[in-house]
């Protein structure tokens, strides 16, 4: 097996694109990373990609509340995904990091790359989404324009992101900086931990 080297948050970002650059990918089950950290993102990415179809699915007001319902549940379910994947993003990432050897006085980042790369994948799915509004010919003109002015606004956070996400994986690959996997304990989604669903016994 090759060694697994860092990403870069270009190499992320242009990932990201290339995915929603493919009709149906999330849904196709496409999988083109078998293991390690890009495989992470992939599934990280999959689970972004789904969560927003089943959340424009959950505002319709022409369907049968059990339709509403359904929706709701697979948004459980693909969120406790993704979360999933941020955190075997940030094992996956520490792992490559692993031989580093940190400075005394290294900075601990409050948030994880993993947890960046997942907002990563949301600003992509964002700007893929205002830039289809800016398309539309059903639409006024003035819709595009403040469609066009979001779509800038989204690019400029998106580049901000990656150039942090870049400069905390540079800075950790110097053993400057540091981050650590933080669990997220999903407590609504554990029927152990959560009153509403243990309470129902």
């Amino acid at each position: 097996m090759a060694e697994q080297k860092l990403p870069s948050a270009s190499e992320i970002v242009a990932f990201h694109d290339s995915r929603l650059a493919v009709p149906g990918w999330a849904k196709s089950g496409a999988q083109a990373f078998a293991a390690g950290v890009w495989n992470a993102i992939e599934d990280n990415h999959r689970c972004n990609c789904l969560l927003w179809d089943e959340e424009d699915l959950a505002r319709r007001k022409s369907v049968p509340d059990a339709e509403i319902a359904n929706n709701k549940r697979a948004i459980d379910g693909f969120n406790q995904k993704r979360n999933d994947a941020v955190e075997r993003i940030d094992e996956q990432l520490l792992a490559v990091l692993d031989a580093v050897t940190r400075m005394p006085r290294a900075r601990l980042n409050s948030e994880t790359a993993g947890a960046m790369t997942d907002r990563l994948s949301i600003l992509s799915l964002k700007c893929f989404h205002m830039r289809r509004q800016t398309l539309r010919a059903d639409v006024t003109e003035v819709h595009v324009q403040e469609c066009a002015a979001k779509l800038a606004r989204l690019t400029e956070q998106r580049e901000d992101l990656a150039a942090c996400l870049g400069r905390l994986l540079a800075e950790a690959s110097r053993g400057e900086a540091y981050f650590k996997v933080y669990r997220q304990f999903k407590m609504y989604n554990d029927p152990r931990l959560n009153p509403a669903v243990y309470g129902e016994k």
